[in-house]
């Protein structure tokens, strides 16, 4: 019986590319340290340390937003709301003739005494006599308004003045509220009067500042607005420190210097005369 005859043995092949071939040898062995440069370092150094200080800022900048608004929260926590803010006085916005007439259907009380001057009026001409001035209106000086009329206005040629006619001790007086040119009106009685009484606009005010104010006598611890409805118009100083503010007064020829701390009378002294 023959034997099978065993077919000689494959030979392995190690072609290019083939799944046998043997895998490149690693450039850099486990345990060698790479190589670098002094330059290369040197730049490593500045990047991290560039790095670092820019996270110190950013951590500093974040740190100091969240103090900040933990010192506003509990300045708002801690100082009261000032009512004054609160105070929305009326206004009439009128803006011709008929219009400005509305101001005689109620008293009126004006806003900053000795700024605005009146003068004598003839009812019978329809004139007033700005060429002699009678005097200035006083701090929260109550009025009626008879009338609202136009008159020349001296030294412009083709103006005429809107003119506010009221009554006192048994004469007749007037002032100026605005001016017409052509069809133009600039009407500003709504910024020099009240058509509401500021003791009933400011009621939240203690007894004592009113009658402080009443007697035109400004006292330690009033703010500016009080001051200004007891005295008149003010001057203000200019001053760096916020916190701080001086106001010079005319007072109607009694001038007085208040320096205010905080927006309250630190500071009370007579002024020096104009």
């Amino acid at each position: 019986m023959l034997g099978r005859v065993k077919p000689p043995p494959l030979q392995r092949t190690e072609e290019r590319g083939s799944r046998f071939q043997r895998p490149l040898q690693s450039t850099i062995r486990l345990g060698e340290r790479m190589h670098i440069s002094p330059e290369s370092k040197k730049r490593i150094q500045i990047v991290l340390a560039a790095a670092i200080a820019i996270a110190g800022v950013r951590a500093a900048y974040i740190i100091h937003e969240r103090w900040a608004a933990n010192a506003r929260e509990r300045q708002s926590k801690e100082l009261p709301l000032n009512a004054d803010y609160y105070v929305t006085p009326k206004k009439l916005h009128p803006y011709d003739l008929k219009s400005a007439r509305e101001i005689t259907k109620q008293p009126v009380w004006v806003k900053e005494g000795y700024r605005y001057t009146y003068y004598p009026y003839d009812a019978v001409r329809h004139h007033t006599d700005f060429a002699h001035d009678a005097g200035t209106l006083l701090p929260l000086q109550q009025l009626q308004i008879k009338d609202v009329v136009t008159d020349a206005a001296p030294g412009a040629a083709g103006q005429r003045e809107l003119i506010a006619v009221f009554e006192q001790d048994g004469k007749t007086y007037a002032f100026p509220i605005g001016a017409v040119k052509g069809s133009d009106y600039t009407i500003y009685s709504d910024e020099m009067l009240y058509i509401q009484d500021p003791h009933e606009l400011y009621k939240h005010w203690p007894a004592d500042v009113w009658a402080a104010i009443d007697r035109h006598e400004v006292k330690p611890g009033m703010n500016e607005l009080q001051a200004d409805f007891a005295i008149g118009m003010g001057i203000p100083e200019k001053s760096a420190d916020d916190s701080v503010k001086t106001v010079n007064y005319p007072n109607g020829g009694k001038p007085l210097t208040i320096v205010y701390r905080e927006g309250k009378a630190a500071e009370i002294k007579p002024g020096t005369p104009a």
